[in-house]
Formats: structure tokens, C-alpha cells, sequence
């Protein structure tokens, strides 16, 4: 059939015919098919090459892009098959399974597949550069788990560079044989390429949950739990282990809760690992919070701040002294917010003091200290301590009891800047909910700058974005003005293979700043309700967090639906 299509290329002068007679040569140095041949030395580009092929075979191409295959489907053709034949699954209808290939005439491998599947093959033609993407796609983790089933040499999953730092733990003898399956080569390659695997698709935790027939491993991307292949099931025990041992947890108990963390390198990255274990029926369930330092993004102007959110915001971090709280949900970019402002403010001439539990990334220049709660040295104690070594700056992890959040408004009221977080809906109700905490309204009033509440959307994949016309139920249901969007268009992300068939890559914040200005001070000390106090600061120009994603939607930036999920109690 190769040679019918040289035949073809010559004869419609898509090729001349020395350059099929060089492609032959070489195809049969490399074994390589004629059409990879062809495309490697330029001779002819790959897309016109697919449409020529068309019309060859007389088929139609299928664009995988915007095809997720079935797992059930995938798990029909084993990965080293799929590698081997450049095929990949993406439908089976009763007796017959669809194949996406390269070469849909190549006869042999048809037959091959149908004595694999026990099903009759049906040849689609695709392109070999989307067909190997899928491959990689779908099928890496089946070759890195058939790798590990077969103890196939000392390659570590493909993580060559994947070091663990800061080791040496010490294990009672009973605790034997735990430690050999911990240790041994399959689990050891397995834990390393999921670490490396999340990392690379830039996940911010890994979860391994026990189940009775299953090992359910899920990554959060983009805010968003994603289910990964799991692996073979007797491996659970080994799985589990080695992570404590890298954790330095007590592996011989697993009836209570811990904590710890791992340090390791992932190519020339350094990676800080959370680890977290609770029992749980079948056994227990680890999350890993993944902190990448090379991933940070420390300059504010990038975090998703409206033009006049930002001023506002800018404005009040340059005061001398004063509370800047910023509100939200676990997960809504607070700590991302603070450390880029701290970054932004450290200078020279300025002393900056953090107390976090935990400390999530190290800032040259800033003294930062670990909450250590069992000794005594808890969020209201370090504060107490600050204030006698004389910072400008003081970073508060968390107002999380009524004697934090009084010792930092008194910090505040004496000459520091200080900055912490609270868990609130948004801005206004942050008011009562100091006062509810016991702060006499007057503190409130004299010692706050500013108040921002935060959540993160995700965007819209720029590789697949596309314009829509917004359905009036979808603006109805997410409580939207229907003149909102004038010409009814809003834009949406189709999937592609670059977002993971999602329509989304990245998250982006949606932010409301509220600046207390002379009037809000003056509700305050009244005992204005949350409600008055978001009027007011609506008529000084306060955008809502519902706003600015409204705004966002407009831009093309994410859609209606992360909005509703985001800002559905508001």
C-alpha cells in the first residue's frame, strides 16, 4: 500500500520523484512508514499529507482533539501494542471497535488487534502526531504500571532527577516488613513517577484514597479533582508506607491521624510536599499538598486585580500602620495575595515578621516562624513576642480566636502594618464577624485599612476558546440580568488536548475591595448591619466579587458556569 501511495504523491506532483526514492532509502534504514518519512525530512507538510490520504482511502479524518476515548475502550488494546501499532482505541459498538491509526490499511496490525480484542476492527485514519499525543495521554501511566508489574529495569517511571531530600529515618524492628515493601524497586518507581506526573501537569494536591477493590489516586488542577489511572491493588499497602517513610511518620501506626512533610527535587525543581494521613475504612488516605516555589507568582499586577481594584489595593499596603484583611475561602489564593504584597514591600529598610502554620513558601528578607502549638508558641504568643523586637511589617497566618485578632488590631493601633487572613463570605459581613469575636467595634473602626475578599475561577483555555450565544435559562439560573451581554455572546473553551478535553488551563482571581473610608468607619462604630455597610460600599465604587467576575466573563477570561460555582451563596 506504501508504494501505491509514493505512486499517488508523485503522480499528483506532491512530491517529485527522487525525493520518493531518498524516502524509501531511508525507510528502510529506520524502518520507519513512508508517510513518517515523508513529513521528518520536509518533504511534504503533514496536514496536506492527512488530506491526501483522505482521499486515498477514501475516509474521513478523525481530529482526536476533540475525542475522549472510554477507559473501558482504552483497556482493550494493552499500551505496548497501542506504542507498537501507533493505534489508539476510541469507540466500541457491540462487536465492533473503533481504531484511530496511521496507516488504516496495514493489514497485519488489524489482525493482530481483532485476535487481542476478540473484536472487529474498523480503521479510522488520523494524524501520527495527534495519535502519538493520545498516546501519551491515555496510555503513559498503563506503560509506567506494566513497567512497575514487570520490574522492568531501574528507570524510575521516566523521573530520572527525582531526589528526596532531608531522609534518615529510623524504624523499630517489627516494623520489617512494612519498610521492605516500602522499599521496594516497583513501589519506589510508582510513588515517584505520580509525584513527578503531578507536578508536571500542575497539580496542587495528589489524594490516594483506599477503597475495597480500588486504589483511587486523583490529582486537583485548577482547582478541580481529576481521577488518574490507579494502580494494581496490592500495591496499596507498599504505596502507602513509602509515603509515610518519606513523610517521617510512624508506619507501624495507622490507627490515628498525621502530619509531615518531604522535600525532594522533580528535574532542577524543588518540591515541598504537606503530607496528610487519616484512617479510614479500608485503610488510610493520603493528600500531598504539592508547594512549587518555581511556580509562585509574586507580582500583583498578574493576579487578576481590576485596574482600579488594584489602586486601591496598592494605596492601602503603603500605609505605615493599620490591618489589611484578606477574606475567603481554603483554596482561594490568600497566601498567594499576601506573600506577593510582602514581596512587593520588602525593602531594605523595612523589618518583616511572619507567623504561619504552616510556612508555605521561604521569602529572602523576611523573618518568617512556624506556629508550634504544642510548646506553646501559638499565633497570639508569637504576636506578643513581635512587637518587642520592633517590625514595620507583621504577616498574621490566620485570626482564627478572639485573642489573635485583639493583639493584632492592637499591633495595628501602635504603629505596625499588619496584614492577616479570616474566613468570611466576603468583605462587608468581615466587620461583624470581628465584632462577634469580641473586638469592641471602636478597635475595628480605628485600627482596619482595608478588607479584600477573594476566590479563584478558572480560564478559559486559549487554545480552544470559542464564542457562544448565552442561553437565557443559564442567565437565569445564575441570577444575571439578561441585558448583561448585549449581543448575547459570551466565549467557552471546546477541549483540546492542550486543557485535557476540559476547556479550562489556569485559574485566575476574582477579587472585592473594600477600603474603609471616614463614612464606613463611622457605620462601624453605629453598629451598621453587613447589609448597610455593602451599600455604602457599593456607592463608593466597591466592586462585588460577583461583579468583577461578570467583567471577567465580558473579557473572554472564564465563563458563566465558574462564576455560579464560585459566587452561587453571594
Amino acid at each position: 500500500m506504501e508504494e501505491k501511495l509514493g505512486v499517488f504523491l508523485v503522480k499528483n506532483n506532491l512530491i517529485t520523484e527522487d525525493q520518493l526514492r531518498q524516502a524509501i532509502q531511508e525507510k528502510k534504514e529506520t524502518g520507519q512508514r513512508l508517510v513518517s518519512v515523508l513529513v521528518r525530512l520536509g518533504f511534504i507538510p503533514e496536514n496536506k499529507l492527512l488530506a491526501q490520504l483522505s482521499n486515498l482511502y477514501r475516509m474521513e479524518v478523525t481530529d482526536l482533539d476533540y475525542i475522549i476515548p472510554p477507559e473501558s475502550v482504552l483497556r482493550l488494546i494493552p499500551a505496548e501494542k497501542a506504542y507498537h501499532y501507533e493505534v489508539l482505541p476510541i469507540d466500541r459498538k457491540g462487536s465492533i471497535l473503533t481504531v484511530a491509526m496511521v496507516d488504516p490499511t496495514d493489514i497485519s496490525a488489524i489482525e493482530d488487534l481483532r485476535f487481542i480484542t476478540g473484536l472487529e476492527i474498523n480503521p479510522v485514519l488520523a494524524s501520527e502526531t495527534s495519535i502519538r499525543e493520545a498516546l501519551s495521554r491515555y496510555y503513559q501511566m498503563d506503560t509506567s504500571i506494566a513497567e512497575v508489574k514487570a520490574e522492568a529495569g531501574p528507570k524510575e517511571l521516566g523521573v530520572e532527577d527525582l531526589e528526596l531530600l532531608e531522609t534518615g529515618i529510623e524504624e523499630e524492628v517489627e516494623e520489617e516488613k512494612l519498610r521492605a515493601d516500602a522499599e521496594g524497586g516497583p513501589v519506589v518507581r510508582l510513588v515517584n513517577f505520580y509525584i513527578a506526573d503531578a507536578v508536571n501537569k500542575g497539580a496542587s494536591d495528589i489524594h490516594i484514597e483506599p477503597f475495597e477493590r480500588q486504589l483511587r489516586i486523583r490529582f486537583r488542577i485548577d482547582g478541580v479533582l481529576r481521577e488518574q489511572q490507579s494502580p494494581p491493588l496490592n500495591l496499596k499497602s507498599g504505596i502507602i508506607t513509602r509515603i509515610k517513610l518519606m513523610a517521617k511518620m510512624d508506619i507501624a501506626e495507622r490507627r490515628l491521624c498525621q502530619d509531615g512533610r518531604i522535600n525532594i527535587m522533580v528535574g532542577n525543581k524543588m518540591i515541598d510536599l504537606r503530607v496528610s494521613v487519616i484512617p479510614t475504612l479500608y485503610g488510610e488516605k493520603i493528600v500531598m499538598r504539592i508547594l512549587d516555589r518555581s511556580a509562585l507568582m509574586l507580582d500583583l499586577t498578574k493576579l487578576g486585580f481590576g485596574e482600579e481594584a488594584l489602586k486601591k489595593y496598592l494605596k492601602a499596603i503603603e500605609s505605615p500602620y493599620g490591618i489589611i484583611l484578606i477574606t475567603g475561602p481554603t483554596g482561594s489564593g490568600k497566601t498567594t495575595t499576601l506573600y506577593s504584597t510582602l514581596s512587593r514591600l520588602n525593602k531594605p529598610d523595612r523589618q518583616i515578621m511572619t507567623i504561619e502554620d504552616p510556612i508555605e513558601y521561604n521569602i529572602h528578607g523576611i523573618n518568617q516562624i512556624q506556629v508550634h502549638e504544642e510548646i506553646g508558641l501559638t499565633f497570639a504568643a508569637a504576636l506578643r513576642a513581635f512587637l518587642r523586637q520592633a517590625p514595620n511589617i507583621i504577616l498574621v497566618g490566620e485570626m482564627r480566636d478572639s485573642e489573635t485578632a485583639e493583639i493584632g488590631i492592637r499591633a495595628a493601633l501602635t504603629g505596625h502594618l499588619v496584614f492577616s487572613t479570616i474566613h468570611t463570605n466576603d468583605a462587608p459581613t468581615t466587620i461583624n464577624r470581628l465584632v462577634d469575636m469580641g473586638i469592641p467595634p471602636y478597635l475595628v473602626a480605628s485600627a482596619l485599612i482595608l478588607i479584600q475578599a477573594q476566590r479563584l475561577v478558572r480560564r478559559i483555555c486559549p487554545n480552544c476558546k470559542e464564542p457562544i450565544k448565552v442561553a437565557p435559562k443559564l442567565l437565569e439560573e445564575a441570577n444575571i440580568p439578561p441585558d448583561t451581554f448585549p449581543d448575547g455572546i459570551v466565549y467557552k473553551g471546546k477541549g483540546c488536548s492542550n486543557c485535557g478535553q476540559t476547556g479550562y488551563k489556569g485559574r485566575i482571581g476574582l477579587y472585592e475591595v473594600m477600603p474603609i473610608s471616614p463614612t464606613l468607619r463611622a457605620m462601624i462604630l453605629k453598629g451598621a448591619s453587613s447589609d448597610e455597610v455593602a451599600r455604602q460600599a457599593k456607592e463608593e465604587g466597591m466592586k462585588t466579587l460577583r461583579d468583577d467576575g461578570i467583567e471577567k466573563i465580558r473579557q473572554g477570561i472564564t465563563t458563566i458556569e465558574e462564576l455560579m460555582r464560585e459566587t452561587a451563596s453571594l
